[in-house]
């Protein structure tokens, strides 16, 4: 397991898988250990997956002020990474919340990013956020199903009454409810920091508008790929994210919740491969 120091001295690790160019990849959660990425989907056949491990979580250290954490203050990390890399530009993919520190990276680094790929990206960094309403309306796309009628009330109430979580909504987040998905979701407690998770998005990690006047300068090419059902973010709001970049491809995949590897990896490798160029 590879590790490397930061910019304040803290170190940080990372994991190679696959064969190929290098793709550097940053986890979302927040503050989730990359090892919930696995392989995504098989394109470790194709690439080298480099996956970080975020401060505090899986094999990297945990640093002596919480307020690192927070989502603008690791932007350095991610700079001191690709300079361990010896990439002079990257390929650089984020999936969920990793998404808002790739654009903070973009931002301020766009002369590094040679490609950027945004997985189902929270647009935090961008002042956007998934509504209840979009929340919701993606929800009922799922009406159908055998689990709908216990999950949905409670669904609607963790977002609009501030019910506690209830883990019989979790099938929400996925396109579909099976043992893979079961799977991946068990590991998300152990995996997941979550006084980090709270230090992440606190005040002060998100100016929207320098973010969006420094990614008004990237000149990389982005892909930006949604779920067809999920709703954080749904597809419109996912799009709104595109239009922020000047050079940005959006994409719906069809039957794909928050983790669209895990939902249909053949598509999912497909369109990325496309993207990244073969």
């Amino acid at each position: 397991m590879p590790t490397f120091a930061t910019a304040d001295g803290a170190r940080l690790a990372y994991h190679l898988r696959g064969d190929g160019e290098p793709l550097a990849v940053l986890p979302g959660g927040p503050m989730r250990a990359s090892a919930y990425l696995g392989d995504l989907g098989g394109l470790t056949a194709h690439r080298t997956l480099a996956l970080l491990d975020l401060r505090g979580t899986g094999d990297s250290a945990v640093p002596a002020d919480p307020a690192r954490y927070r989502c603008d203050r690791m932007v350095e990390d991610v700079e001191a990474w690709r300079t361990h890399l010896s990439l002079e530009h990257m390929d650089l993919l984020a999936h969920s919340a990793g998404a808002a520190l790739a654009m903070l990276y973009a931002a301020r680094y766009p002369h590094r990013i040679r490609r950027l790929l945004l997985i189902t990206p929270n647009p935090a960094a961008l002042g956007m956020r998934a509504t209840a309403e979009e929340r919701l309306a993606a929800a009922r796309l799922r009406a159908d199903e055998p689990w709908f009628a216990a999950a949905f009330p409670a669904f609607r109430a963790w977002l609009t009454d501030g019910a506690d979580f209830d883990e019989v909504f979790l099938p929400f987040f996925y396109g579909r409810w099976d043992d893979a998905a079961r799977a991946l979701s068990d590991t998300e407690p152990e995996q997941t920091n979550e006084e980090a998770a709270e230090a992440y998005v606190a005040q002060g990690a998100f100016t929207p508008a320098p973010t969006r006047a420094g990614l008004a300068g990237l000149a990389a090419p982005v892909l930006v790929l949604a779920g067809a059902l999920d709703g954080g973010p749904c597809p419109d709001l996912a799009r709104r994210t595109a239009e922020a970049f000047p050079n940005a491809v959006f994409t719906v995949q069809p039957g794909a919740g928050h983790y669209p590897w895990l939902d249909d990896p053949d598509r999912f490798v497909r369109r990325a491969l496309a993207f990244l160029g073969g």
